[in-house]
């Protein structure tokens, strides 16, 4: 049966995507080591150890490896649910800054004639995402992540979606073209450069790790910013220096999102100079009409 999908059209001004992995560039840890783990009696390690080594032994998906031990361990012990791990989700502890980041740079960007719109594109879980505070009050435009099927009583039985970090990179087309919905296949589509909703140029890409590389290296293909980040308590800058080093990131910044941080002054810096950029872009184009 063929669909009607809601695609959002061009705007008459410029759009900037924010895009987030999330576990350890929002939060510094797994969303997944912070309650859930542990309430079906696994140490930390050892889960993610036999989820390994479970998708090694059967040349499984790693995502979908993890997702498998979830929903069997919890047989017994717990109703795993919606609700469960919504709830699981409301207490992921977020770097400094994260709760109130999101409608500040909007409005940062409003106030400068910018629509600000922010995606999360992570492999951990949506329905935890959903549970955050930012989540509920609206903060994502879009949140691309792995999910579950539930059956008729609402207990999870089956990966739904399984975002890994190839996979992630689709998510950058369909948000650039404005198809979000995750089964539109018009992301396959052709669309000319003035029907592009958000040029490439105009996406951000922040993220901690190797498993952001892929995202990061198209962003930064396409003349966008990728933005490392590390967490600000450990300091531990290992990975972005590498990320920096193999030409994967841009900048890079601790992963504190208060306001007058370094990454504060990263994007707003990016929202101003869209601005001009955008502005050139319409001279450009308007001299090659008159042409």
């Amino acid at each position: 049966m063929a669909r009607n999908y809601v695609r959002k059209e061009k705007e008459d001004r410029p759009v900037v995507a924010i895009c987030y992995d999330f576990d350890k560039t929002l939060s510094p840890d797994d969303m997944q080591a912070q309650g859930y783990i542990q309430s079906v009696g696994y140490d930390v390690n050892e889960f993610w150890q036999r989820a390994d080594e479970l998708a090694c032994g059967n040349d499984m998906d790693s995502n979908l490896a993890y997702m498998y031990m979830m929903v069997t361990e919890a047989e017994g012990r717990l109703v795993f649910n919606k609700e469960k791990l919504a709830e699981y989700g409301s207490k992921v502890k977020l770097f400094p800054g994260v709760e109130e980041w999101f409608e500040r740079i909007r409005k940062y960007g409003e106030d400068h004639g910018v629509i600000v719109e922010h995606y999360i594109i992570s492999s951990g879980l949506k329905e935890m995402i959903e549970g955050t505070k930012m989540a509920k009050e609206g903060a994502f435009t879009k949140i691309y992540a792995s999910s579950f099927y539930y059956n008729d009583r609402g207990v999870a039985k089956w990966p739904a979606q399984a975002i890994n970090y190839t996979n992630k990179t689709q998510f950058l087309f369909r948000i650039s073209k404005g198809v979000l919905d995750i089964n539109d296949p018009g992301v396959n589509d052709y669309f000319t450069p003035d029907k592009i909703r958000v040029p490439f140029r105009n996406i951000v890409y922040i993220g901690d790790s190797a498993t952001d590389i892929p995202c990061m290296k198209l962003v930064n293909s396409y003349g966008g910013y990728s933005v490392g980040v590390y967490n600000p308590e450990t300091k531990d800058k290992s990975k972005v220096y590498k990320m920096i080093e193999e030409n994967r990131i841009k900048l890079f910044a601790p992963a504190d999102y208060s306001e007058g941080s370094e990454l504060d002054d990263i994007v707003k810096t990016i929202i101003e100079r869209t601005v001009s950029n955008e502005k050139l872009e319409s001279i450009g184009i308007s001299q090659k009409m008159d042409f």
